[in-house]
């Protein structure tokens, strides 16, 4: 299939964004936002009036006022600008997930098998210019086989739709400034009688290349459609989508469950012809006014069980603080699944566990919907000697028991080796001990005299040198008990007469 792109261009998207939150003042009068340039304020962009009275960006303020002295002039925001353009972005994912931002002002839209669902490129992009419009924002808009072709019609042609294999005819007429090169490239360009796209293409290339750079000769090849350059999509695209598109907005919300189980039925047909299921499940709404709303839900296994999702959906649905607000109505609806893994069949499970399993992660995929990822942790063991990092709190729902290194098993009638609760950090104890590197006679914590009955070890612990440095000290640990039969997990912080001379002990955790 060949691919296809519709580029959009807004020309006064600065001017625009001024007037619509109505801080530019008065329409009649022209607008221009200035930025500081070497010391001097220029031009950074004008409204339509502007341009139409002859303005330009890069010229100077003093200029401007010279010509019209009736000016508007605020302060250019360049991220103001980038964030009306990213919110527009979001805007147009709902014709397609692959949209990429192309500056200044610009987006470009990968619509390759989508113009169908909206009657054909024309009429999506009537569509797009409607909704521009309703927003108060000018857009030029074109659709051609590359990214670079349709930007080029779009800014420097009139061109709305190049149909495929007439890249190269569209654009042969374009003036050399298409190619966007750097000011002294055009000067020299133009002086050589090489003004339009077409007077290029019909030098050689290499002569071009020596001439002008290799770049410059991508650029003519890319805008006249004879390489295809493939756009970086803000949203990487997601390994399964299905949507619904209204042809009025939708505003009785009490369907939508019903909706978003279709849309779950379908994904779940797709992905099981594919052998797959899904992870994590992300609902997008798209509101005729621009909004966009998306609902994210987690499973802690591949899962294509549409009821089981729905319960995630009603779930998230009650626990959010702004409930779904349809507004004029919604456009359309797209279930996207942008994490899929192997499922295969179920099999049966002969300890009778497999039912207590899946009821463990439904549990915990329904307190993720409700409480959110980070706040469902769930313990995992690590590949370390040192007590502190044996263990690390991970999302429940990002755990996989098949990837999960296994805890150690205590032995048959032993005592365990590790206390229930560390302290983090250790706390320091003051103790006696008979000789500097034997077990302590009795320790002081917390203003308590502690009598040690009862003592086992050391277990020598190295450090990890390649975390901690070389001035990390080694560990000897003991298993203590004192006369009231309490029991502790102490250690002394470095090895006496090689690392220290005096070691100083801590207690690192308590056994119930």
């Amino acid at each position: 299939m060949q691919r296809r792109y519709l580029a959009l261009w807004f020309p006064y998207l600065a001017s625009e964004r001024l007037r619509r939150r109505g801080s530019a003042g008065p329409d009649e009068r022209p607008l221009v936002l200035v930025e500081k340039d070497h010391g001097a304020l220029r031009l950074a962009d004008c409204d339509s009036q502007a341009v139409a009275l002859g303005l330009t960006r890069g010229l100077t303020l003093a200029d401007a006022r010279a010509r019209i002295p009736e000016l508007t002039v605020v302060e250019a925001d360049p991220a103001a600008d980038r964030r009306l353009v990213e919110w527009l972005a979001a805007l147009c994912d709902r014709f397609t997930p692959l949209v990429a931002l192309d500056p200044p002002h610009g987006l470009v839209l990968d619509i390759t098998g989508c113009a169908h669902l909206f009657g054909g490129e024309a009429a999506l992009r009537q569509r797009v210019g409607r909704s521009m419009d309703w927003l108060g924002l000018t857009v030029f808009a074109s659709i051609a086989g590359t990214p670079q072709a349709a930007r080029a019609l779009s800014r420097f042609g009139r061109c709305a739709i190049s149909l495929p294999g007439e890249d190269e005819q569209r654009t042969l007429s374009l003036s050399v400034s298409a190619l966007e090169a750097s000011a002294e490239t055009v000067i020299a360009l133009s002086r050589a009688g090489l003004k339009t796209l077409g007077d290029l293409a019909g030098r050689p290339s290499h002569t071009l290349a020596a001439r002008f750079g290799e770049g410059l000769v991508t650029k003519l090849r890319r805008i006249l459609g004879h390489e295809d350059a493939r756009i970086t999509p803000l949203r990487p695209p997601p390994d399964c989508v299905v949507e619904r598109h209204f042809p009025d907005p939708l505003q009785d919300t009490d369907g939508l469950e019903e909706i978003v189980a279709r849309l779950l039925g379908e994904a779940g047909r797709l992905l099981e012809a594919r052998g797959e299921g899904g992870r994590a499940f992300e609902i997008s709404f798209f509101r005729s006014d621009g909004a966009v709303r998306r609902l994210q839900l987690e499973t802690g296994r591949p899962s294509r069980d549409v009821a089981a999702i729905l319960r995630l959906y009603r779930e998230r649905i009650d626990s959010l603080a702004d409930p779904l607000d349809p507004g004029f109505g919604y456009d359309a609806i797209r279930l996207a699944v942008p994490v899929c893994e192997p499922l295969g069949p179920p099999q049966a499970s002969l300890d009778g566990r497999a039912v207590e399993e899946e009821a463990v992660a439904d549990l915990v995929d329904r307190l993720v919907a409700r409480f959110g990822r980070e706040r469902v942790l769930r313990f995992v063991a690590q590949d370390s000697h040192q007590p502190e990092r044996e263990a690390v709190l991970i999302p429940a729902a990002a755990h996989k028991a098949d990837e999960a290194l296994p805890w150690p098993v205590a032995q048959p009638d032993e005592p365990p080796a590790r206390p229930l609760q560390l302290f983090e950090p250790p706390q320091p104890v003051e103790t006696l001990a008979e000789v500097p590197d034997g077990p302590p006679l009795r320790f002081r914590w917390r203003r308590v005299l502690y009598e040690i009955a009862r003592a086992e070890g050391p277990e020598r612990i190295a450090p990890d040198w390649w975390r901690d440095g070389p001035g990390e000290h080694t560990r000897d640990y003991y298993r203590v008990e004192d006369a009231q039969g309490r029991r502790f997990w102490l250690f002394r912080a470095g090895l006496y007469g090689r690392e220290t001379t005096s070691p100083r002990w801590y207690l690192h955790g308590l056994f119930a």
